[in-house]
């Protein structure tokens, strides 16, 4: 494709930058279009675009949180989601949000052309997930012991005090637990745990 127009949303400059050198080497004359945060990016991006470049961890709204809010501005934009971390319920969580592929930020700087170039073509950008990963995961027994007291309406601090845990492990536990199942809220979780049957 003749001058690519590619948004890039990335709340770190140096990476920007970096990034920006890489594609411009790669693709001569495309045409970048930089944001720090979603809400820059929706306020202020040229209506035609070929590609989105999406940090996964924003400032803000989260790249995750801001996917729905990009495909609606952009509807047949494909979006590459930017991680540095490329564990597989994360690639996961990143492709059933609607993102066209993932791209973890260690990779070389041609597996990134390589993973923007299949996007142009329209073509899926993300390793495949196969069966066994998928089937090898599953929470934790202490991750079922907090899904079950979010089933049961329990608060974070609630759960914490049940468990003798702190605050912050609880917290945790609950981000690993939407993480793994791909999901952004509490309600969600319990709905699809139950529906896969991992509530007693």
């Amino acid at each position: 494709m003749v001058s690519p127009r590619i948004l890039l949303i990335d709340d770190h400059a140096m990476f920007r930058a970096g990034l920006c050198m890489v594609i411009g080497s790669a693709l001569p004359g495309a045409c970048i279009f930089e944001a720090a945060t979603l809400e820059e990016a929706l306020c202020n991006a040229p209506a035609e675009l070929d590609v989105a470049l999406l940090d996964i961890q924003l400032k803000g709204a989260s790249g995750l949180e801001g996917l729905k809010l990009i495909k609606q501005q952009w509807p047949q934009m494909p979006v590459l989601m930017l991680s540095s971390q490329d564990e597989p319920h994360t690639q996961r969580l990143a492709l059933t949000r609607g993102a066209a592929g993932f791209v973890s930020k260690a990779e070389a700087a041609d597996k990134i052309i390589d993973a923007i170039e299949l996007a142009l073509r329209g073509e899926l950008a993300a390793p495949k997930l196969t069966d066994v990963s998928l089937r090898t995961r599953q929470l934790t027994p202490r991750q079922r012991e907090v899904i079950e007291l979010m089933h049961q309406g329990l608060s974070n601090k609630l759960i914490a005090r049940q468990l003798v845990l702190s605050d912050n492990t609880v917290r945790r536990h609950v981000q690993d637990i939407l993480e793994f199942l791909g999901v952004l809220s509490r309600s969600e979780a319990v709905f699809v745990a139950r529906k896969q049957g991992l509530l007693g």
